[in-house]
């Protein structure tokens, strides 16, 4: 088992950065304003990243930059500057897929931990020593391996050289996200950043010219979304994962809310805060399996952790499913009350949940009574960002969230 364990959050912005720590994650990885794989992205600027790196590092918390996509010849000019605003930053680690990129990341910040991206697709332990050789500390797995396989890549690589492995989040159907599909239908390039997702787009296919040739792949009036895969889970599975060798434990969503970084975030915390205090023994309590559930989602399955993935495409619909809205969150609680800012609309009478950070199944509440900001008692909060408050007997943290079911 390692030492390590680490969760590692997204953060598309400075929400979910603040969302990623409150709520237990070991280290955040984001973008900058270029070489990064997500584009649509709020991402950090150097200012904006200076201070990412500050919040983080007081908290005893790691900030990984990512520069993994495939810069162009005219792009290559700007890689030095890139790399002085994350020097300057205090990043702890640099996110790199192109070998061009890394050798300049030696020869421009010759002190920086480097981390191979799951673009560059390793997938054998010979690839993983060659990059560990080249200088970096940790390989980020492709996500089609085994089990078997990464626990093969562990035992035959340096134990200096880190594991890193995504464990929850979107699946894309090429293999580690290296895909054309999304250039040549709407040319926005996946490889730098720009997907558009064509994966998610439900399909016709019709044989019009061949006779007895048919193509049934139907599944309504709406067709069928061939190429749509179901998202990663592996909550249930943490201690496999540890004891294949595996670091670090990645969860995709750097296009997500924070909504969806703090109930992720916070289910693979306490997850992995279990399975530390009993490796041998690791169960979750059905409130914790609940979680992942509550956030916007895709169809879960395991990936290819387990072999072939079985199930792994979803032909209904390129959607998610979304049972629970986020209608505040927690600022301060005082007298008896709850003080928070109003995110979607809710009433008096209604049933809400409030998830906080700490190691604790969310709380369940009736809103009894509710008051404008200026105590005057109202039945709804309907106006976007009102401040209000609401009755509880119970106190709960600073940006704890209340979400209600659908």
């Amino acid at each position: 088992m390692s030492d390590i364990l680490e969760i590692l959050s997204p953060a598309g912005d400075m929400e979910c950065l603040n969302a990623a720590l409150d709520y237990g994650a070991d280290a955040v990885y984001l973008g900058g304003t270029a070489f990064g794989m997500r584009a649509a992205s709020a991402n950090f600027d150097a200012e904006l990243l200076k201070k990412a790196c500050e919040m983080s590092h007081q908290r005893g918390k790691k900030v990984y930059l990512t520069c993994n996509t495939l810069p162009r010849n005219n792009e290559i000019i700007h890689f030095e500057e890139f790399l002085q605003d994350a020097v300057s930053a205090k990043v702890d680690a640099l996110i790199a897929n192109d070998i061009g990129v890394l050798s300049l990341i030696k020869k421009y910040a010759p002190d920086m931990e480097i981390h191979i991206s799951t673009q560059a697709g390793i997938v054998n332990f010979v690839t993983a020593n060659e990059f560990y050789n080249m200088g970096a500390k940790r390989v980020v797995l492709a996500r089609e391996l085994s089990l078997e396989e990464i626990s093969e890549i562990r035992a035959k690589t340096p134990k200096e050289l880190e594991i890193e492995c995504f464990v929850h989040g979107a699946m894309c159907v090429s293999f580690s996200g290296r895909c054309l599909l999304s250039q040549y239908l709407v040319n926005r390039d996946a490889n730098r950043g720009e997907c558009a997702q064509p994966c998610r787009w439900g399909y016709h296919l019709m044989e019009e010219k061949r006779d007895g040739e048919f193509y049934p792949v139907f599944e309504d009036e709406n067709g069928t979304y061939i190429l749509n895969a179901k998202d990663m889970c592996m909550i249930n599975h943490l201690d496999k994962l540890a004891e294949a060798g595996v670091d670090s434990f990645k969860i995709e969503g750097r296009a997500k809310s924070s909504y969806y970084v703090s109930v992720i975030t916070n289910a693979y915390r306490k997850a992995m805060d279990i399975y530390k205090e009993n490796p041998k023994n690791f169960t979750l309590p059905q409130w914790l399996k609940d979680e992942v559930f509550k956030v916007s989602h895709r169809a879960y399955c395991t990936g290819f952790f387990f072999g072939h993935p079985k199930e792994s495409q979803y032909y209904e619909t390129g959607g998610y499913i979304r049972e629970y809205d986020v209608v505040a969150i927690v600022d301060r609680c005082a007298g008896g009350r709850i003080y928070a800012v109003q995110r979607n609309k809710f009433n008096v009478g209604d049933e809400v949940e409030i998830l906080t950070p700490e190691n604790k199944a969310p709380a369940a509440l009736t809103v009894q009574k509710m008051y404008d900001e200026s105590d005057n008692e109202i039945e709804t909060a309907n106006h976007a960002a009102m401040k209000f408050s609401i009755v509880s007997e119970e106190n709960f943290p600073h940006n704890s969230i209340i979400r209600i079911k659908r």
